[in-house]
């Protein structure tokens, strides 16, 4: 009787905590992080405002979880590319960049720009583990000669951020999939045995 009892607080325990974060998550692309409070969370998530410093601490631990769990799926989704062609990588990275959740990273990126933010550590620890996971792609090609893995991962992040930020702002505008065959052409050209 206790351990099914234990087990079922467990379980309410993590739901409440995924609540809590999907919901953060949403507003947090929606309004931005300053933006959005306790009672926004609450709301939108159906568990009560007392459960989030419970849970997270504060509010910058609930952002933490949040940043986390996005970058989890970033990291789960770069190795599931490994061994794609660049093509169906690219065209992975088109339909992850049309994912909702993608919209948070657009929208905290002002924020995150300011040195006093919550958000300037973490953005800069996340743009890192990025970099370091396009890099052990890179990494496995041939690269002409004065081309370093480092600085090309950064460029390739860069390209990625600003068609990302683009296609937010202007999705008419900007089509995705041809772009992004153009990002695989100027690989190739730089990378021939990235092909």
């Amino acid at each position: 009787m206790t351990t099914s009892r234990a087990t079922r607080r467990a379980e309410t325990t993590q739901e409440s905590r995924r609540l809590l974060i999907g919901a953060a998550t949403e507003l947090f692309a929606e309004r931005g992080y300053r933006q959005t409070t306790f009672e926004d969370i609450a709301a939108r998530s159906g568990v009560s405002r007392g459960s989030i410093p419970w849970h997270f601490g504060n509010k910058e631990g609930l952002l933490a979880a949040v940043v986390e769990q996005v970058a989890e799926e970033l990291a789960a989704d770069a190795d599931a590319l490994q061994p794609e062609t660049l093509d169906r990588s690219l065209d992975r990275l088109a339909a992850f960049t049309r994912s909702p959740s993608t919209k948070l990273f657009i929208t905290l990126m002002a924020e995150a720009v300011e040195p006093d933010s919550p958000l300037h550590q973490r953005y800069g620890d996340l743009h890192r583990a990025l970099r370091d996971q396009v890099r052990s792609k890179v990494e496995q090609v041939d690269l002409p000669d004065g081309v370093g893995a480092e600085e090309l991962s950064t460029v390739l992040l860069g390209a990625i951020i600003g068609v990302h930020l683009q296609w937010r702002i202007a999705p008419d505008a900007v089509d995705l999939d041809r772009t992004y065959s153009t990002v695989g052409a100027l690989l190739r050209s730089v990378m021939p045995s990235a092909s």
